[in-house]
């Protein structure tokens, strides 16, 4: 699977008004130190692995010599920093310490044997260190930051004069959401509780200097997890101003002709990478646009606009003779993770959902001349996809040369709005009963599932279908709710290996969005 799509004779653009605009919003980082919760043992759990407590609370080690090791649980999910002191037991230490470091965000990746990964992410990913202690007693403060729930300490080797005990064991927490912001929960079912607890624990985690895709893999600024961290963040933690920063550093570092990237670097300075998604440039419209609605900034609206139109122009010239998103065999837009999904019908319907939004914008700034081109683009696009994608006698939309139906393209046809309600919901309820072709494969394309059944009054049936995703991670055992779920296959990954899944990850963060901004009055 290609999973890049990276631009020839790449350059990065740089506006240092806006890059100093979002800088000045960078927020400073709550830390809070956590100890283990106790020691647990990982075992085997049917197909799977489980933490089985040994004991509540953690002071010490018992002696620790080869091959020894303790499983410390510290009770829900962290991203932070670890520090431990080690003491040495016996004979005065006579050789260093040796000793492998192995953090999970779930028990699988305390159980797996990660010497034989073979994923095809880089295996620098993997959250396993080996260190060397030359003098004992020590104190150790790993200076690299970590996102997990459990920490095995395992004594590769001392010297056999000698034993050590871990001891005075602590996480400094960090992040930039402020938990004293999130209004009450109202609801009184249990089961959407839970949910938006798992939901703000997410978007706790993934809250640092930006809004991260995920604190373990990428710790990257990636546009479509803004987009959904963003709506979350508005009804939850309602940091307007990481949302702001966030949108002015995608404006200030742009690829080649003012494209907006997929994701941004933070360190060692803040760069746009190369890898270009069309989809992904024009969920910058869709950012822009809910942070206008949630806040009425228009200042900002003013400022970035520009570089909103940018995007859709850049789509608008991807049309083909037919009026329809031209295909390609790259990764060139994203949709949803998916072994053979076609993105072309649904790289359409996201054009014309994000023009919709576009005339929103452009009124708002009384640009009318833009307004009333976006609108006869959208009713050609929109005539476009009806006459050569849609399929009267199927019921469904048809994507690339293989008119190939998947569930995201029906999904995103529906937030399009390309038809009245009563066909959307229509739509919706055959691809429910028929389940055709391609399904869906991440929270992230679960969202706007939820969304279009939301938008078209089909709100039980979206209530169920998050219980019944969502609550399954629970079910699972999940504290943070993760990149890839598929609850046939519990080991499925887009990477070749779930050893570099992300198993707290923005994009799956949106239940509290539901629960709060629907279900919640």
């Amino acid at each position: 699977m290609a999973i890049t799509n990276r631009i020839e004779n790449f350059r990065m653009e740089v506006n240092e008004a806006f890059l100093a605009k979002a800088e000045a919003l960078a927020p400073s980082l709550i830390e809070t130190a956590v100890p283990p919760a106790g020691a647990v043992e990982i075992v085997p759990a049917g197909q799977d692995y489980a933490a089985r407590e040994v004991c509540r609370g953690f002071s010490r080690s018992r002696p620790l010599g080869r091959g020894d090791s303790v499983c410390l649980d510290f009770g829900d999910h962290r991203v932070g920093y670890i520090s431990f002191t080690l003491a040495p037991v016996g004979s005065p230490p006579d050789a260093p310490a040796y000793l492998r470091l192995k953090f999970g965000e779930i028990p699988y990746e305390i159980a797996a044997d990660l010497s034989h990964y073979q994923g095809e992410v880089s295996r620098s990913w993997l959250q396993e260190e080996f260190i060397h202690v030359d003098v004992l007693p020590a104190q150790v403060r790993l200076p690299r930051r970590y996102a997990f729930r459990y920490l095995e300490i395992t004594v590769l080797d001392t010297s056999p004069k000698y034993q050590v005990v871990v001891g005075d064991v602590a996480c400094t927490a960090v992040t930039s959401a402020d938990r004293s912001a999130v209004p009450p929960l109202k609801t009184a079912d249990p089961e959407l509780a839970a949910l938006d607890r798992a939901s703000l624990k997410t978007m706790e985690d993934c809250m640092q200097s930006v809004f991260e895709d995920g604190p373990k893999r990428d710790r990257r600024l990636w546009i479509a997890d803004l987009r959904l961290q963003a709506l979350t963040n508005y009804v939850t933690f309602r940091n307007n101003d990481l949302v702001k920063r966030c949108l002015y550093l995608f404006a200030a570092l742009t690829q080649n002709g003012g494209r907006v990237g997929a994701c941004l670097f933070m360190e060692p300075r803040p760069q746009v990478d190369d890898t270009a998604l069309f989809d992904y440039s024009l969920f910058f419209v869709s950012c822009l646009h809910d942070y206008y609605e949630a806040t009425g900034d228009k200042e900002t609206l003013a400022e970035l606009y520009p570089t909103a139109k940018r995007q859709l122009e850049l789509a608008l010239a991807e049309l083909d003779g037919r009026g329809i998103v031209s295909d390609r065999d790259s990764w060139w837009c994203f949709l949803d993770w998916g072994d053979g999904l076609n993105k072309q019908a649904g790289a359409q319907a996201i054009l014309i959902y994000t023009l919709k939004q576009g005339v929103k914008l452009a009124r708002r700034l009384g640009a009318e001349a833009d307004a009333t081109r976006y609108e006869a683009e959208i009713q050609s696009a929109s005539q476009a996809a009806l006459e050569q994608l849609w399929d009267s006698g199927k019921g469904f939309f048809l994507s690339g040369a293989g008119r190939q139906v998947s569930w995201a393209s029906q999904v995103w046809f529906v937030l399009a709005g390309v038809f009245p309600q009563e066909e959307n919901i229509r739509l919706l309820e055959r691809l429910m009963e028929q389940n055709p072709g391609v399904p869906l494969a991440t929270p992230y394309a679960y969202h706007y599932f939820i969304q279009a059944l939301m938008e078209n009054g089909l709100t039980e049936q979206a209530v169920a279908a998050m219980k019944g995703y969502w609550g399954e991670m629970l079910r699972e055992g999940a504290d943070t709710f993760w990149e890839l779920f598929d609850p046939n296959d519990r080991y499925a990954s887009p990477y070749g290996s779930r050893a570099v899944n992300s198993f707290c990850h923005a994009w799956s963060s949106t239940p509290s969005y539901f629960i709060r901004n629907y279900l919640d009055g």
